[in-house]
């Protein structure tokens, strides 16, 4: 066995790994600060004179910065150890929600949001780490398990958000940033610091940034093929995260008014819920019965229904059916396609390609929220829906071959 694969504890042949418990909690705090902003920006951004186009721009500089930051922070993870680069990420998303909080227009918003992005890789660090000391077989369970920490966050968060957002727009993003400051001191605390082996790696590569190593992954056919399929996956989550709450202030409306923070924040608050539930109660027993393959396609199909219905509903009935679909197909699509591209990759690099990963997570923020916002500002909601679910619809399609690319 080489020196850096992981040996089966007795915990972990009992189907407990003791390493996911500080990640899990790490992870939790940070989505909380994250899930807190995110039914808030817009409306803050509007606050400054921002349209819908603006606020598109702002979560595609933040991901242009990701874009950057994020392969950095994981080849240097890979090398350093993944504890010390978790502590500088997490110092960025502070200082960004600081100067947030600070911003008298709409500059230091954009400000606020570079700085946040360039040091983006908090998320894919945590993965980096569980996929570090988890075997293959538990590694679709280990990552559930984190994807329920992001259904606590969106369950919790935008409720916080919603409900301090009716007294100041101000103080979500302090608590956010109090938060923030905690995952720092819980990382220092008790997340162990381990290192990749990477000279192992006949693709290691002491260069932070090596064009030809990425290269190298692409050409491998089932990892491209994967990431290829979540990067369909990923445009269609970036179409909706980014346009839903300006959306729903045209789409929806209470007997008093259209809605704002507080009514988008308990709607995402109920997506929280279910993906905090759905994918511990269904992604392991749908991937034994399943495959990974059968439950990705499941989760697509699901996410194509739920995206797709938006555009033509309006009442409570109807948010809850849409938000039903979108949670099951987004909680139990994203960790088994975060698992089966950790399978495709050698141990010595998690860090590098769980950073494609995100890199292609940001690469779509940068371009769907353009198109988001242009189809919102000019009040084409119905075309806003469809364009998430026609995004899964074709990775649905795409699906088919890549079965066939996994089986050979």
């Amino acid at each position: 066995m080489l020196e850096n694969e992981v040996k089966p504890s007795k915990h972990s042949m009992d189907g407990w790994n003791p390493d996911i418990l500080p990640a899990f909690m790490i992870n939790l705090v940070d989505v909380l600060g994250m899930t807190i902003i995110i039914p808030l920006l817009p409306f803050y951004a509007e606050k400054f004179g921002g349209s819908p186009l603006a606020v598109g721009m702002l979560v595609s500089v933040f991901a242009f910065c990701q874009l950057i930051g994020g392969p950095i922070l994981g080849k240097l993870s890979d090398s350093m150890g993944r504890k010390p680069l978790l502590i500088i990420s997490q110092l960025g998303t502070l200082i960004g929600f600081i100067i947030l909080a600070l911003s008298q227009n709409l500059f230091w918003v954009f400000v606020s949001r570079v700085i946040d992005g360039l040091t983006a890789g908090n998320i894919s660090l945590v993965q980096a780490h569980i996929s570090d000391t988890t075997t293959p077989e538990d590694r679709a369970k280990s990552f559930a398990m984190l994807g329920i920490a992001f259904g606590i966050g969106f369950f919790i968060g935008p409720a916080i958000s919603g409900f301090l957002s009716q007294y100041s727009y101000h103080y979500p993003i302090y608590v956010a940033a109090a938060l923030s400051a905690l995952s720092i001191v819980m990382t220092m605390k008790f997340m162990p610091d381990r290192k990749s082996k990477s000279a192992e790696s006949p693709l290691a590569s002491k260069e932070i940034l090596d064009v030809d190593l990425y290269v190298r992954y692409f050409k491998v056919p089932k990892l491209s093929a994967i990431l290829c399929l979540w990067l369909l996956y990923a445009l269609a989550f970036a179409v909706f995260t980014s346009g839903f709450a300006l959306f729903a202030e045209r789409q929806f409306s209470t007997t008093a008014h259209h809605f704002g923070v507080k009514e988008v924040g308990f709607v995402l608050c109920y997506v929280g819920f279910l993906s905090m539930v759905l994918p511990v109660a269904f992604t392991g027993r749908l991937t034994k019965s399943l495959g990974d393959h059968r439950t990705v396609q499941l989760g697509l199909f699901s996410l194509t229904a739920g995206y797709g219905m938006f555009g033509f509903i309006h009442g409570v009935i109807g948010i809850i059916i849409s938000c039903t679909l979108t949670a099951f197909g987004g909680g139990i699509l994203r960790p088994v396609l975060t698992s089966m591209i950790t399978k495709c990759a050698p141990r010595s690099e998690q860090g590098a390609v769980l950073g494609i990963s995100q890199s292609l997570m940001s690469f779509a923020q940068v371009i769907a929220p353009i198109a988001s916002g242009v189809l919102i500002d000019h009040n084409m909601l119905i075309a806003w829906s469809l364009l998430a679910g026609l995004l899964c619809l074709l990775g649905l399609a795409f699906s088919v071959k890549v079965g066939d690319i996994v089986k050979a």
